[in-house]
């Protein structure tokens, strides 16, 4: 049995051309292809530059699909809290109290750094993210 050489990146462009994703087919098709490359096993140098490209093509198109809302502090939090279905009570190690859970969820009270700080560690997203934006 013979190895197999692993693909170049010009193969792997001729195989599959990467081009700007304007359709939901065009879309399922790079998935698929994503998909494939990833379940086949090694990831050489060259299929993950690939796979890079790819990658930021089905970012751009789920970007503008689906734009993502750009969310900061309480309703990052509220938002954060829906996504891993936790109650107020789950946060209480974070904020002390349920009370103080619902203030702030509420907006009866703001952040406090070490609030930030916990929260930040607990669900890995940067403290900045529960910074109010600038308008």
């Amino acid at each position: 049995m013979f190895a197999t050489e692993p693909e170049s990146y010009l193969q792997l462009l001729q195989k599959f051309p990467p081009r700007p994703i304007r359709t939901e087919e065009q879309f399922l098709a790079v998935q698929s292809v994503i998909d494939s490359l990833i379940d086949a096993g090694e990831i050489t140098p060259e299929k993950q530059d690939y796979l890079n490209v790819l990658g930021m093509l089905v970012h751009d198109y789920e970007e503008q699909r689906w734009p993502i809302p750009d969310l900061s502090g309480i309703d990052l939090l509220r938002a954060l809290m829906d996504e891993f279905s936790l109650k107020q009570k789950d946060l209480v190690p974070i904020f002390k109290t349920e009370s103080i859970v619902s203030a702030v969820l509420n907006g009866q009270r703001h952040f406090t750094v070490e609030h930030i700080e916990k929260l930040a560690d607990f669900f890995h997203v940067s403290p900045a993210a529960f910074f109010p934006r600038a308008s």
